[in-house]
């Protein structure tokens, strides 16, 4: 008989040393890791380490984080970038660029003077070790033979592992066992949305 999984809350690991490096987001861990700008605008996909990287860097140099300011009422954005000075940075993150969704012009000409980085698409090694890193957040070890299997069976993106490993760990709680292969083929291969 399946058991029915609790909604157990779980802190995934966001330290330093928990973000995952890789060529998608190098220059971004660069840029930041160096003196601050005054102001320093972050772009990448949904799930990309954004928020991640921004507490880190918010936490290291005393900065502002304005997380996903593409969802922000303008105004304040625009009044935090005024404000922001080398001793007190304000590093705005976003899923896409200023152009495609600033509608006030002043705000639109300080960001498009603004430093941007991109995080770029994943490549395989950054969704396994992803993949690696967000089971290790659940408490959970996987072994290689099952990322192999999953990384190539689903969409190149970075939301989509944390889709996976969301419904990998559901399934194997309701089903009282550990993630495999052959769960993996099950769950991912039940549902043709997940195959890239």
């Amino acid at each position: 008989m399946a058991q029915l999984p609790l909604p157990l809350a779980y802190r995934p690991a966001s330290g330093a040393a928990d973000f995952v490096h890789a060529a998608a987001n190098a220059d971004a861990v660069a840029w930041l890791a160096g003196p601050p700008a005054a102001r320093t605008l972050l772009v990448g996909p949904p799930a990309s380490g954004k928020t991640h990287l921004g507490r880190l860097f918010a936490a290291h140099h005393g900065a502002t984080l304005l997380d996903d300011a593409d969802r922000m009422a303008q105004e304040p954005l625009f009044h935090a970038w005024n404000a922001a000075t080398a001793a007190q940075p304000v590093l705005f993150t976003a899923r896409i660029l200023p152009r495609q969704w600033v509608t006030l012009p002043d705000l639109r000409s300080r960001l498009a003077a603004t430093p941007t980085l991109l995080i770029g698409p994943p490549d395989d090694a950054l969704l396994g070790a992803l993949l690696v890193k967000q089971f290790a957040d659940r408490g959970i070890r996987i072994d290689a033979p099952v990322v192999a299997f999953v990384v190539v069976r689903i969409e190149r993106s970075f939301a989509s592992v944390a889709d996976a490993v969301a419904a990998l760990d559901a399934a194997a709680l309701a089903r009282g066992r550990e993630v495999t292969v052959p769960l993996a083929r099950e769950v991912l291969e039940g549902q043709g949305d997940w195959l890239s």
